[in-house]
């Protein structure tokens, strides 16, 4: 296939691409490459993609989806999604069949400050995507939500049976709208989209405003991290190449109208439409306390800890059924945190020279 992969400069989606790439797909990366967090280490990641893909990266890349065929072509793209003359132009020229758009801007505490960053990028990005599904045929659409949906619901584990319709953060809202508008194209339109409610991805490539890369940073440093909630709430951390395995896995399978969706009972994660939600975790949420204490482990030294309240915008808990995911694909999370937290230190120690 030839998929168009949004936010191949990111940290998942330079992973995803790599697994694609490593199976035989031809990929286009598009990326506008903004200054939200270091671009050389987004530039770092296309290396790696270019790399890959013209054979000369020394690493075993994702040895289980080799299939016998060539490794893929890989094409860059810079250009922002909310350009809607350039996209436009890209899906006339370039006969894609599938994407995995991963473009966004990220960051729940970040919404606050700038919210308008996320209504050009996850409101105006998606709907130009859309629209380039609509016109050209494209046969599946699979794009990233968020744990963030589920907001105010305390009812845990989460379950995409049930409503996600009162998040706290900007962030969260901008993702289910991102939802709702992908269920209206498929219903107009015919167009089959799945969204993917991702749970906190950590591992090797990371963001450097996510938990594990600040305070990776911070001990090294001998600095204080910043523990919010005191350290008491959990989260379902999730390690990159399970979340890259549930994404392909998702990509792989169409969806079609649900035959036992009931108007009268509607369920919230199929519909009439060619339409599904799914959340994608570990199914095993771990207080943030342990977390620092594997990071601890791994680092071989003590962090010095400054206790916080709850911040704005977080939930206390997360914690995802992936039920209906590994029912319909057969995704199922692998990778222990212990274990995921070990490879992530020995990458940053790699990659900083620390």
């Amino acid at each position: 296939m030839k998929v168009l992969v949004t936010g191949a400069a990111g940290f998942i989606g330079s992973h995803v691409a790599l697994y694609l790439l490593a199976r035989g797909d031809d990929v286009i990366g598009l990326d506008n490459l903004n200054a939200y967090y270091d671009p050389a280490l987004k530039q770092k990641r296309l290396e790696r993609l270019h790399a890959f893909a013209g054979g000369t990266l020394n690493e075993d890349i994702y040895p289980e989806a080799r299939s016998g065929r060539a490794v893929g072509r890989f094409d860059f793209v810079r250009a922002d999604l909310a350009d809607r003359a350039t996209i436009a132009e890209l899906f006339a020229r370039e006969g894609i069949d599938r994407i995995v758009h991963l473009a966004a801007q990220a960051g729940v505490r970040y919404s606050l400050e700038d919210p308008f960053a996320y209504v050009d990028s996850n409101i105006t990005g998606t709907l130009t995507l859309l629209e380039g599904c609509r016109h050209h045929g494209i046969e599946h659409l699979v794009y990233a939500s968020t744990s963030s949906v589920y907001g105010l619901n305390t009812n845990i584990p989460f379950r995409v049976t049930e409503a996600a319709d009162h998040p706290v953060a900007f962030y969260g809202a901008t993702k289910r709208a991102n939802e709702l508008m992908a269920h209206s194209y498929s219903h107009l339109f015919g167009i089959p989209t799945t969204g993917l409610r991702f749970f906190t991805v950590y591992g090797p490539w990371g963001r450097p405003d996510m938990a594990l890369f600040k305070f990776t940073k911070a001990i090294l440093a001998g600095e204080p991290i910043e523990v919010f909630n005191y350290g008491h709430h959990k989260r379902d951390f999730t390690y990159i190449d399970d979340i890259v395995r549930g994404v392909v896995a998702a990509l792989d399978r169409i969806p079609a109208a649900d035959p036992d969706w009931d108007s009268d009972h509607p369920r919230s994660d199929t519909s009439s439409a060619p339409w599904r939600i799914y959340n994608i975790g570990n199914e095993r949420p771990i207080e943030l306390m342990h977390y620092i204490a594997l990071l601890e482990a791994a680092l071989g030294r003590k962090a010095e800890k400054r206790l916080l309240p709850l911040q704005p915008g977080d939930v206390p808990d997360t914690y995802a059924d992936v039920d209906t995911l590994v029912a319909d694909t057969g995704y199922r999370p692998s990778t222990p945190v212990e274990e995921g937290v070990r490879r992530f230190v020995r990458w940053y120690r790699a990659y900083y020279g620390v």
